[in-house]
């Protein structure tokens, strides 16, 4: 009798933790829906980005003091570009990371002449003021840090060969001067990106200006501190191409 009667309950027990079980899928499945209606297809997603570009930046204070050494050539004041980072959308906010190499690619080391070599890292923060699944226009703000170095070469063509085998101070003489600098930095901009028919990958332009929170006096090639420097402030406008794929997209 105790054994039917504990039967019984085991079973009674059973019908109701599978009817309980049943109606809990019922309500998860009615709350899963309901959550994932509110998102739209492309509200959240990450792609990593490559970017080509150009850059332009003076250093007027340098380059006033560059003047007064003929040996010397004035820096130039465009930059070519290389740029990789990420970029990720949650509704229509965009966060982003950019680290961007530029290189003025004007540097000769046989002949009087001059190259300016920098590194760049910038987090970003943006809005996305058309929120369609084809097209991305989004102002940006940003921060973040710039490291520069400049050298000079001079034309050495005259020297003689038996002077600079002889002499130390001739050898010195024949290096070219080079100056690092760098700065804390703001950057703002707007970027405008279309996406492919897959909404896979996406073509973006980025344009903004670069800017930094105070001026900096240059520095030897070991990052001395030197009497009387120069000082300049960071005020880099750019422009880029920008490449990116899809990862991770949230439906």
């Amino acid at each position: 009798m105790i054994k039917k009667l504990l039967f019984v309950l085991i079973a009674m027990g059973t019908m109701q933790a599978f009817g309980q079980d049943k109606e809990n899928g019922r309500h998860n499945e009615m709350h899963h829906k309901k959550s994932t209606a509110s998102e739209k297809p492309g509200d959240k997603w990450m792609m990593f980005t490559r970017g080509i570009g150009v850059s332009f930046q003076g250093f007027n204070k340098l380059d006033d003091r560059i003047k007064n050494f003929p040996q010397y050539e004035g820096l130039k004041d465009r930059a070519f570009t290389l740029s990789l980072g990420t970029l990720n959308q949650y509704k229509n906010f965009l966060s982003g990371l950019d680290i961007t190499g530029g290189s003025s690619m004007s540097g000769h080391r046989d002949k009087k002449s001059s190259t300016t070599h920098f590194l760049s890292a910038a987090v970003d923060l943006g809005y996305d003021v058309i929120p369609t699944e084809k097209v991305l226009l989004y102002p940006f703000v940003g921060f973040g840090g710039e490291s520069y170095r400049v050298k000079y070469y001079k034309d050495n063509s005259g020297i003689d060969f038996d002077a600079v085998a002889g002499s130390t101070t001739v050898q010195n003489s024949l290096k070219p001067l080079i100056l690092n600098n760098g700065w804390f930095s703001w950057r703002a901009g707007i970027g405008v990106g279309i996406k492919s028919p897959t909404g896979n990958s996406m073509a973006m332009l980025k344009a903004g200006y670069t800017g930094s929170f105070k001026s900096r006096s240059w520095k030897s090639s070991d990052n001395q501190t030197l009497d009387n420097a120069p000082s300049d402030r960071l005020g880099r406008v750019f422009v880029s191409i920008v490449f990116g794929g899809m990862n991770n997209k949230m439906k």
